[in-house]
């Protein structure tokens, strides 16, 4: 046999090793997704029984437990206010946070190596730590020194409510945005910054109107994953916000909240038939999920459309 034709048949050799990993990767993913299906599946044929019109635009009476006269509207308002509000505070904070690690702070430096060992740790605490956090430090200290300074007679910022939920959570998926956003602006080629700099522009102005905007999609991406980590906590705001009942929907920062992930604990823990309340408590979890899946699916429609203009100016 030739050298020629040895080398080809070494080429077209059946690897079994290589076929064995590859199908045990394939299988990890088919079970992973299996899995995920089961349970989309189980909570949608579970839960659209308990599904209506009069369900979800319905502020219910005290009593949660009867699927014919409860509703669930102020919870979807609740969840729906304080994610927006935290995504409000937490991403200006996470990009300039991630802006001063990836283009300003120097890798070998002490005070870059004390924010990254911060944000490894903030990202590794339990979600009750974060509610003591928020109830100790945004509500006794902030929000009690700030009624004090504004002499209010009586507790307005000092008490739980939805700017300090929305804060805690912010503070909770802090690490998500600065990690999502560092890898989108490495991802960006170091020679765009170099052409801009050529060219006369300062360091801001070519992050700003260059690298920001290349980063853009990167940093929806954390956004994404902020909401969709914080739209389902409960124990962050447990201590900062969420009351067990209202008559009236929030107006207000400063007013408390009903939220579906709460709501769902309360059904689950404390109904007097478990039994009948069930596809109660499968509605709820449905409507928790198709509303994490709407804020994330406008996030997203987001990202496209900026993806989209970043192609046509290339």
């Amino acid at each position: 046999m030739s050298a020629p034709q040895a080398k080809h048949f070494r080429a077209e050799r059946f690897d079994f090793w290589s076929f064995f990993f590859s199908g045990l990767t394939g299988l990890a993913t088919l079970f992973i997704i299996g899995i995920l299906a089961v349970i989309l599946v189980n909570i949608v044929y579970n839960g659209w029984s308990g599904l209506s019109w009069h369900f979800i635009s319905t502020i219910p009476q005290k009593d949660f437990f009867d699927i014919k006269t409860t509703g669930v509207l102020p919870m979807i308002v609740g969840t729906a206010f304080r994610v927006i509000v935290m995504t409000i505070f937490v991403i200006p904070v996470g990009v300039i946070t991630a802006i001063y690690l990836t283009e300003y702070a120097a890798n070998n430096s002490i005070i870059t190596r004390i924010i990254r060992a911060a944000v490894n740790n903030l990202a590794g605490v339990p979600s009750i730590v974060f509610g003591l956090f928020g109830l100790g430090f945004f509500i006794n200290f902030v929000g009690k020194n700030m009624d004090k300074l504004l002499h209010n007679p009586s507790a307005v910022w000092g008490q739980p409510a939805l700017i300090w939920a929305s804060l805690t959570l912010a503070v909770m998926t802090l690490p998500v945005v600065i990690v999502a956003t560092e890898e989108a602006l490495k991802a960006i080629p170091p020679g765009l910054r170099e052409a801009s700099l050529a060219l006369g522009a300062t360091k801001l102005e070519t992050i700003l109107r260059v690298v920001l905007p290349q980063a853009l999609p990167g940093i929806l991406t954390g956004g994404i994953l902020a909401v969709s980590r914080a739209a389902g906590e409960v124990a962050p705001i447990l201590f900062t916000g969420v009351a067990y009942y209202m008559a009236s929907l929030p107006h207000h920062v400063t007013d408390q909240f009903m939220d579906l992930g709460y709501h769902v604990f309360v059904l689950s823990t404390q109904s007097p038939n478990i039994e009948q309340t069930r596809p109660l408590l499968y509605a709820t979890v449905l409507v928790l999920l198709v509303l994490t899946f709407a804020l994330n699916i406008v996030a997203i429609i987001i990202r496209a459309r900026v993806r989209k203009k970043l192609r046509a100016l290339g």
